[in-house]
């Protein structure tokens, strides 16, 4: 159903506010605590935002797996951040585009380690021509929510153990999400477009696909937060910012790139780009964040109202749950 003239200007001023009007940040890399002794997984940790979120969490003497599916650039990534940090980190391989790989992965990591403090959920794509699918699913619907929902889900067992050992810090989740949430259409989630299909070629803007995988994440990270806060589990959905990282791979004659151009005009500064996620897992303060959505640069923001949907978020959960059952 297409979006009426009102709530198409309010989701664009929405979207407009967070990709322009955040301000400067007041919290930065010099405010994360000593992380000694703490584990941390970082999916797509070898480049962009999630490099230098390893290269963060590295200087504050965390112990960073970087869980990726391109192990060259992974390992040429990790000697990088050790020459600059004088740690290293490890390379985990993942690809969640692949739920058996998911399961390795998981199972990879559950054998080396006894504890898992925060969890990003930081890998993305942008711009995947119609054609790549994943597994028969869309590519967008299974690398930003399919494939990190398995792996959250085989990982809580670890999480909430480690949130016993740590009650006054528990253990987080950190679901990376967009300012493009808002551009969802009406309704905000087209549960026949997740798998390829008649109704998922009927769409041509693969900006369509971004915008509700993007959306479906918060939803994800808000219903993770209902079942297991009391559990020790924050979680939190976050939008770092526009960067031009965002726009690198596979964008150059997508819809994608002339609706990211077109709208986000501003990009903030590169060495910003991994504060949001940065504050999300490590700050003690965003305790008190799980279920809600973080805005550049740690501050609480203003979600699509849809995203607070609870009916919706269990649907969605339900659905995710029914895809994972035969893995």
């Amino acid at each position: 159903m297409p979006r009426s003239l009102v709530s198409t200007v309010q989701a664009t001023t929405s979207f407009l506010k967070e990709a322009w009007f955040q301000g400067t940040p007041t919290w930065t890399t010099a405010d994360i605590p000593d992380l000694s002794g703490q584990v941390f997984i970082v999916t797509g940790g070898n480049s962009g935002l999630g490099k230098d979120t390893v290269r963060a969490l590295l200087e504050h003497e965390a112990r960073v797996y970087v869980a990726s599916r391109d192990e060259k650039r992974s390992l040429a990534a990790i000697d990088e951040l050790f020459e600059q940090t004088g740690r290293r980190a490890l390379f985990l391989q993942l690809d969640l585009a692949d739920l058996k790989s998911v399961k390795m992965a998981a199972d990879q990591f559950l054998s080396k380690e006894t504890r898992l403090d925060v969890l990003y959920n930081n890998a993305g794509v942008l711009g995947t021509p119609l054609d790549v699918v994943a597994n028969g699913y869309d590519m967008a619907f299974h690398t930003h929510i399919l494939g990190p929902f398995y792996l959250t889900t085989l990982l809580l067992p670890l999480l909430t153990a480690t949130a016993k050992l740590r009650p006054d810090q528990n253990a987080r989740v950190v679901n990376l999400t967009s300012s493009a949430h808002h551009l969802v259409g009406s309704p905000p989630l087209e549960f026949d477009t997740f798998k390829d299909g008649p109704e998922r070629r009927k769409r041509e803007d693969l900006a369509f696909f971004y915008c509700q995988s993007k959306f479906a994440t918060i939803l994800f990270s808000n219903e993770l937060s209902r079942r297991y806060k009391d559990q020790g589990i924050v979680s939190i959905a976050v939008n770092p910012g526009n960067f031009s990282t965002s726009l690198q791979r596979r964008m150059n004659e997508s819809s994608v790139h002339s609706f990211l151009t077109e709208y986000c005009l501003f990009l903030y500064p590169g060495e910003w780009g991994s504060i949001t996620q940065l504050w999300a897992g490590t700050a003690p303060e965003a305790l008190e964040a799980s279920g809600k959505y973080v805005a550049p640069w740690g501050r609480i923001g203003q979600p699509h109202p849809e995203t607070e949907d609870v009916e919706l978020a269990v649907k969605l959960w339900v659905y995710l749950e029914e895809q994972i059952n035969d893995v």
